[in-house]
C-alpha cells in the first residue's frame, strides 16, 4: 500500500513516500526536497554471515539523467563512483551503523539512487534520511529512525539545508545526523568558527532533525513491517567463565605497553596461551573463545580508563603524545614536512602547478563542468600498520580521510587572484597508531608553509575519544588505534588558534548529548593549541620565497576582444611565444592570461610579448617600428605587433624627399612618433618630429 506525506521543510516542499517503488526490497522509501529526489532500498540476507564483523554495505549513486545530462567519456554510462558519491555513502554508513543491534550478523545492503537533481538541494542529506526510513520500514532490526540536515550560516543567520547558492556565501558547511534527542554523526568544514558557535549550530541542526524524524514516524505508524526474527550467536554457558578464569589478569598486563608492536605481541601471547589451555576442552568453539578474549580486552581497557584514569600507553586522559616536526625533508619537492605524533607519522609534500593542472569535475549538482585548484590525496599503505595485504586502488577510507584534511586546510588558502597556483598535497602515512588524518592536517600545514604558500594561519588537528558506561564518561585526548577500536567515539577536530576549520564525529553508541560534544570540543582546543606550539618550533609561518623548483606564475588581464590577437590564427601566435620563451600560457574566456614558467625571466619575457600584442597605441608616444612596405607616398610601419601606421613621405625628414626608399627601406627599424589616430583608427606617424632641424 502506498503512503505519502507532504509538508514544507527549510522553506521548500518535502515529500516522503513508500509503497510505490522498489516493493520487492526488504524496505524502501523515496524522499524529495525541492526537485531533488532519492530512492532508498534495503535488502537483508536470511543467512548469518561468518565474517567477524557486521557486513553492512551502503551504495550511493548519482544518475546523470537526474540533471538531464549524459555521462562523460566514450562509454556514456555511469561507472565507478566519484569521490563525492563515496563521501555521501560514508555519511550514511557512519550514521546508520551504530544503530544495528549487537550480535546481528546478517548481511545488509542499503542502496541510494539520486534520480532527480535540481542543482539547488544537495542529495546527500536527503539520501541519509531516505535510508533511515527504508531501514525503519524494513524487516531489518534497527534502532532508528534518524535524519540528517545540513547547516549553513549566511550573514549571521543559521540556515537549514542551505542551497548550493547559499553555501557559497556561508561560513559553515556542516552535516549533522541524529535522532530526535541525540547526535550520531557530524561532518563539515567552517571558516574558523569558535567552539561556542559550533555547539549553537549543532543545537539548530537538532531541531531540524527532530522535525524529519517526526515525519518518518508518521509513515512508520502506517507502513512498518514486522522485524525479522534473529538470535545472536552465543557460546556455551560454561565457556565464558572458563576462559576468564584461564586469562586471569594476563590481559591487563598485556594491554599496558607504550609501544604498539609490543602491546600487540603481548596480546597475541595471551591469546595463544589461553587457546592452548582450553582447546582440548572447547575445540569446537574456538571462535567463541576468541570472542570472549575480545570481550575481556574491551572491558579491561574501558574499566582502567574509567576507574583509574590511566590509558594503555601510560598517559592520563588529556596528554598529547610526543610530537616531532621536520620541514624541507624532500629536496626536489616544492614543499615538504614530516610530522610525527607518538607512533603516527605522515610525510606530506606540496606541489605547485598552473591552471592546466586543475582537476576538472563534472557533477549533476552544477550546470557546467567546474574545476578544482586545491587537491589533497591521502595514502594509507599496509606497512604503516606492519601488515601485509594487497593494494586494490584507493579505498573509501583514504578518500574520506583525504577530504577531511583537505577541508581543514582549504579555508586557510590565499585567494586564487593573489596566489594563482594549483596546489596538490600528498600525505603518505608511514606509521599509524591513531589519528593519521589529523597528522595529515598538521603535516599539510607545515608543507604548505615550507612551499611558501601564504596561508592565513597554521592549522593542526587532533582526534578525541570517549568511554561511556552508563553515567560514567571519560573523554580521551589524542586517541590510539586501540582506543578508537575499543572506545565509543572518534571525534576529529582541526583548526587554527582562532577557530575550527574541519570536524568529523563517529560514534558506536546510540547517540551523544550536546554536553559531551561541548566537553570534547573544549579538550580538543587545548590539545590543538599545544600541537600548534610544537609545530611553530619547526616553522612558524610561510617562507618568504617559493622553492626554486616551483613554477613562477604571472597573470595579465586583457580585454576579451584582444584574446584572438594573443592566440592568433589556429593558435600560431601563442604557440610561438611558448616555444620562444619556454613558458606555459593559458587564456580564459574573461581575458585572464596565466603565464607559468620555472625560470622567472622566461615568464617575464612572455608577459612582455603578450603586453606588446595587446598594447593600445598612444598619441604622442615614440615607438621603435619596423618598415613593412614602402609606396610612392610613404611607408607603412608596424609599431606594435599587428598594428601599422602610415609614415607619410612628408614626415620622413626635414625638407623635400623625392623617394621613400631614399630614407627608409622595407625591413628597416625606425623610430617614429604617433601624431594622430583618426575616427577610422588610421594612424599617422612622423620620423621628422624626432629629428633636429638644420
Amino acid at each position: 500500500m502506498e503512503h505519502r506525506i507532504e509538508r514544507t521543510f527549510a522553506g521548500r516542499p518535502l515529500v516522503i513516500e513508500t509503497g510505490r517503488m522498489a516493493k520487492q526490497a526488504a524496505g524502501s522509501a523515496v524522499v524529495r526536497h525541492g526537485d531533488t529526489m532519492v530512492i532508498a532500498a534495503v535488502t537483508v540476507s536470511d543467512k548469518l554471515s561468518q565474517l567477524p564483523f557486521f557486513p553492512l554495505t551502503v551504495e550511493y549513486r548519482e544518475k546523470t539523467y537526474a540533471a538531464g545530462k549524459f555521462p562523460g567519456g566514450f562509454i556514456k554510462r555511469e561507472g565507478r563512483p566519484s569521490d563525492d558519491e563515496v563521501l555521501a555513502a560514508r555519511l550514511t554508513d557512519r550514521s546508520v551503523r551504530p544503530l544495528f543491534p549487537e550480535g546481528f550478523k546478517n548481511e545488509v545492503q542499503v542502496f541510494l539512487y539520486v534520480v532527480s537533481a535540481d542543482q539547488e538541494n544537495d542529495a546527500d542529506v536527503i539520501g541519509l534520511t531516505a535510508a533511515s526510513l527504508a531501514l525503519s520500514l524494513s524487516t531489518v532490526p534497527w534502532g532508528g529512525p534518524i535524519a540528517a540536515v545540513r547547516v549553513g550560516r549566511v550573514e549571521g543567520e543559521w540556515v537549514l539545508n542551505p542551497t548550493f547558492q547559499q553555501l557559497e556565501l556561508s561560513d559553515l558547511d556542516l552535516v549533522v545526523a541524529g535522532s530526535a534527542d541525540s547526535i550520531v554523526m557530524v561532518e563539515g568544514g567552517t571558516l574558523e568558527l569558535s567552539e561556542a558557535d559550533l555547539i549553537e549550530a549543532l543545537g539548530f541542526a537538532q531541531r531540524g532533525i527532530a522535525e524529519l524524524v517526526a515525519a518518518q514516524q508518521e509513515i512508520m505508524a502506517k507502513a512498518a513491517r514486522p522485524k525479522m526474527s534473529w538470535t545472536a550467536e552465543a557460546p556455551p554457558a560454561e565457556l565464558p567463565s572458563r576462559v576468564r578464569a584461564v586469562a586471569g589478569d594476563r590481559m591487563r598486563d598485556a594491554l599496558n605497553h607504550p609501544d604498539k608492536a609490543a602491546r600487540a605481541e603481548a596480546l597475541a601471547q595471551v591469546r595463544a596461551a589461553v587457546l592452548e589451555e582450553v582447546t582440548p576442552e572447547w575445540s569446537d568453539h574456538l571462535k567463541h573463545v576468541l570472542g570472549v578474549l575480545d570481550d575481556i580486552e574491551y572491558e579491561t581497557m574501558r574499566h582502567q580508563v574509567l576507574e583509574q584514569g590511566e590509558r594503555v600507553d601510560g598517559r592520563d586522559l588529556h596528554t598529547v603524545r610526543a610530537i616531532a616536526c621536520d620541514v624541507g625533508v624532500l629536496p626536489r619537492a616544492h614543499g615538504s614536512a614530516l610530522f610525527t605524533r607518538g607512533q603516527t607519522q605522515a610525510l606530506v609534500s606540496t606541489t605547485l602547478g598552473s591552471v592546466s593542472d586543475e582537476q576538472r569535475i563534472d557533477s549533476i549538482d552544477v550546470v557546467q563542468e567546474t574545476s578544482k585548484s586545491f587537491l589533497l590525496h591521502y595514502n594509507f599503505p599496509p606497512f604503516s600498520t606492519g601488515e601485509v595485504r594487497p593494494i586494490r586502488g584507493v579505498s573509501r577510507r583514504e578518500i574520506g580521510h583525504g577530504v577531511l584534511a583537505e577541508r581543514a586546510l582549504q579555508a586557510l588558502l590565499p585567494s586564487y587572484d593573489s596566489f594563482p597556483y594549483t596546489i596538490r598535497l600528498v600525505s603518505e602515512i608511514l606509521e599509524s597508531n591513531g589519528s593519521s588524518s589529523m597528522a595529515t592536517v598538521c603535516g599539510g600545514s607545515l608543507a604548505l608553509m615550507d612551499a611558501g604558500v601564504p596561508i592565513k594561519a597554521p592549522c593542526a588537528g587532533v582526534a578525541m575519544g570517549l568511554i561511556k558506561e552508563g553515567d560514567r564518561v571519560a573523554v580521551l585526548t589524542d586517541i590510539l588505534g586501540s582506543e578508537d577500536h575499543l572506545g565509543d567515539m572518534d571525534f576529529k577536530v582541526a583548526g587554527t588558534r582562532d577557530g575550527v576549520t574541519s570536524i568529523q564525529m563517529d560514534i558506536k553508541i546510540k547517540g551523544l548529548s550536546l554536553d559531551i560534544v561541548r566537553e570534547a570540543l573544549s579538550r580538543a582546543r587545548d590539545a590543538r593549541l599545544h600541537i600548534l606550539d610544537e609545530m611553530a618550533k619547526a616553522l612558524d609561518g610561510p617562507r618568504a620565497q617559493l622553492s626554486r623548483y616551483a613554477p613562477r606564475i604571472i597573470t595579465i588581464q586583457i580585454r576579451p576582444d584582444k584574446i584572438g590577437d594573443v592566440i592568433g590564427p589556429k593558435g600560431k601566435v601563442i604557440r610561438s611565444i611558448q616555444e620562444d620563451t619556454g613558458a606555459e600560457i593559458n587564456v580564459d574566456d574573461d581575458g585572464l592570461i596565466t603565464i607559468s614558467a620555472i625560470d622567472g625571466a622566461a615568464g617575464e619575457r612572455a608577459r612582455d610579448m603578450i603586453a606588446a600584442i595587446v598594447q593600445e597605441p598612444e598619441i604622442g608616444k615614440v615607438y621603435e617600428g619596423v618598415v613593412k612596405s614602402t609606396t610612392a607616398f610613404g611607408a607603412f610601419v608596424e609599431i606594435l605587433p599587428g598594428t601599422e601606421g602610415l609614415l607619410h613621405i612628408s614626415e620622413l625628414a626635414h625638407g623635400r624627399t623625392e623617394r621613400t626608399e631614399d630614407v627608409v627601406k622595407k625591413g628597416d627599424h625606425v623610430r617614429v612618433k604617433l601624431l594622430e589616430v583618426d575616427g577610422r583608427g588610421k594612424m599617422r606617424l612622423s620620423r621628422k618630429a624626432l629629428l633636429e632641424q638644420d
